[in-house]
């Protein structure tokens, strides 16, 4: 297969679209994000990048705390919202059903089907952005995302941010079993 260097700009797929959520400046604020991961298991830890002129950015900083909400696509048009306008500007949480945990500062998202509190560890500096990393403190599931008292893909129907394009997709079907599929090249 033939490669060419197309530079240095990149992206990686997919991006999962959340909601984060966190106090800024003494008022709830939400905002979508793209570039967020799972860093640890045990214990869990997320790790959420945001530029450093957003609200949100400030707002994390200030309290030590947010939520990163996992939205379905049923919620695409509230992810699109929170990310077209600054908390700055406009007072986001007016669209947004919010719910508390054991946070304060960690304001949720009820239309979420998959919600996390989370606590600021570290913060990483990057050249334009803020990669937070925060220990996961509580995660919330809606019953009509669980199979087996466990998270299901499937039902949850998160969706990715494609690039360039600037394009919002559903998951799509599955191609083979993690763990499974790859035991066909191994040496008999």
């Amino acid at each position: 297969m033939a490669k060419r260097n197309i530079g240095k700009s990149f992206h990686i797929y997919p991006m999962p679209v959340v909601i984060a959520g966190t106090v800024a400046d003494g008022r709830r604020n939400f905002m979508t994000v793209a570039w967020v991961t799972k860093l640890n298991s045990d214990p869990p830890m997320i790790g959420l990048c945001v530029a450093r002129k957003q609200h949100t950015a400030r707002g994390i900083q200030q309290t030590g705390e947010f939520s990163v909400n996992i939205p379905s696509v049923d919620q695409a048009t509230l992810v699109d919202y929170c990310g077209l306008v600054s908390g700055r500007d406009e007072d986001k949480a007016a669209h947004v059903e919010v719910f508390e945990g054991a946070l304060k500062s960690a304001p949720m998202v009820r239309q979420c089907p998959l919600t996390m509190e989370c606590r600021l560890s570290q913060t990483v500096e990057l050249p334009g952005s803020f990669l937070f990393i925060a220990d996961v403190v509580n995660v919330y599931a809606s019953e009509s995302i669980l199979t087996d008292d466990a998270v299901d893909a499937v039902k949850l129907r998160p969706f990715v941010l494609t690039m360039p394009g600037a394009s919002y997709r559903a998951l799509g079907e599955e191609v083979g079993r993690a763990w499974e599929i790859g035991k066909s090249l191994l040496q008999k």
